[in-house]
C-alpha cells in the first residue's frame, strides 16, 4: 500500500472508529455532556494543556543541547509547536510531529542520529514517566480503603481483584531507579571501549560518543523531573475535562486512568489519536464508575485542546516554512 493510501486508510479507520463510538453511547448523551460544560474548568484545562506543551518543549531542548545542540529555547518551543500542529492535523499520531522535529534540529546543525535520539528518548521517556505516575496514584488510591471500595461499588468489582498497593507502588518505583545503575554501567563500559574495538561494530561506534557524554546521570535526573511535571499538566488537562462535565474523582483516578487513554492516543493507527483515545477513556474511566458518555465526552476535550493550539502551531509552520 502506498503512504498515500496508509494515510487516506488511517484517516478512515479513525472516523470509522469514532463513528461507532459516538453511536454506541448515544450522540444526545454525548452532546448534553459536551453542551453543559463548564467553561471555567474548560480554560483551566486548555491553560494546563498549554503549560504541558511548553514544558515538553523545554525538555526536549535540554536533552537536544546535552547531546551537542546550539538552540535557543525560543526555537525549541516554535519547533515544538509546530510539531503539535502536525500530531493534531495529519494522521499518524505523534510520528509526524516527531519526525518533523528530528528533522528541524537535524537541519540546525545537530547530527541526525543525536537529533532522532532527542526525539525518541524524549517521547519514550515521557510515556514511561506517565506509567510511572499512574502506577503511583493507583498504589495511594489503592491504599484508601474507603475509596477504593466506593470506587470498586461503583463500578461493579470484588476488591479481590485488585493488586496490593505496595506492590504497585514497588515497581514503580523501581522502573524510576533501575536506568540509574543501567546508565552509569553504560557510561563506564562507553569510556573504557577503544574506537579500534567499537569500529568493528558500527553501530556501537555511533553509540559511543553519546555513552561518553559527561552528566548522563544528571540528564536523567533533569528529563525525570521534567517529565514529571508534563505528565501531571497533561493529567491535569484530563481532569479538568472531566470535572468540567460535572465528574467527580480524585487526581490518583486520573492519573491511573490517563495511562490507557494517552498511551492508546500515540498509536500511529489514528488521526491525531482521535478514537482510538476516546476507545480507551470508555474503558479506563468506566473502570471506576464514569459513564460512557462522559468519558468519551472528556476525552474529546483532552482533543479539543490539542485542536486549539494546533491552530498557534499552523501558523508557526507556515511561517517557518522558509526555514
Amino acid at each position: 500500500m502506498s503512504p498515500p493510501a496508509r494515510a487516506v486508510a488511517r484517516v478512515a479507520a479513525a472516523a470509522l472508529l469514532l463513528a461507532l463510538l459516538l453511536w454506541w453511547v448515544d450522540p444526545r448523551a454525548l452532546w448534553l455532556a459536551l453542551r453543559g460544560a463548564d467553561p471555567g474548568w474548560l480554560a483551566l484545562g486548555l491553560a494546563s494543556a498549554v503549560a504541558a506543551n511548553a514544558a515538553s518543549a523545554l525538555r526536549w531542548w535540554a536533552l537536544a543541547r546535552w547531546l551537542g545542540s546550539t538552540v535557543r529555547a525560543g526555537w525549541a518551543l516554535a519547533a515544538y509547536f509546530r510539531g503539535v500542529a502536525i500530531n493534531a492535523l495529519l494522521p499518524g499520531a505523534v510520528v509526524g510531529g516527531d519526525l518533523y522535529r528530528a528533522q528541524a534540529l537535524s537541519r540546525r546543525g545537530l547530527p541526525l542520529l543525536e537529533a532522532g535520539v532527542s526525539v525518541l528518548v524524549d517521547r519514550v521517556g515521557g510515556l514511561c514517566l506517565l506509567v510511572v505516575i499512574g502506577a503511583l496514584g493507583a498504589a495511594y488510591g489503592l491504599a484508601q480503603a474507603d475509596a477504593v471500595a466506593a470506587l470498586l461499588a461503583a463500578s461493579g468489582q470484588r476488591a479481590g481483584a485488585v493488586v496490593g498497593p505496595a506492590a504497585l507502588a514497588a515497581g514503580a518505583v523501581v522502573a524510576l531507579l533501575l536506568p540509574v545503575p543501567l546508565l552509569w554501567a553504560w557510561q563506564r563500559a562507553g569510556s573504557r571501549a577503544s574506537t579500534a574495538a567499537a569500529t568493528r561494530r558500527r553501530g556501537i561506534a555511533k553509540l559511543v560518543p553519546l555513552v561518553r557524554r559527561p552528566r548522563l546521570l544528571a540528564q536523567y535526573g533533569v528529563q525525570v523531573i521534567a517529565s514529571t511535571a508534563v505528565q501531571l499538566l497533561s493529567i491535569g488537562t484530563l481532569a479538568c475535562g472531566g470535572a468540567a462535565l460535572g465528574v467527580a474523582l480524585p487526581y490518583w483516578a486520573w492519573a491511573a486512568a490517563a495511562v490507557p487513554v494517552f498511551l492508546m492516543a500515540t498509536l500511529p493507527v489514528s488521526f491525531g489519536g482521535w478514537g482510538t483515545r476516546e476507545a480507551a477513556a470508555v474503558l479506563a474511566l468506566g473502570a471506576f464508575g464514569v459513564a460512557a458518555p462522559q468519558a468519551v465526552a472528556a476525552a474529546m476535550l483532552y482533543g479539543a485542546a490539542a485542536l486549539v493550539q494546533a491552530v498557534a502551531g499552523l501558523a508557526l509552520l507556515v511561517g517557518g516554512a522558509r526555514e
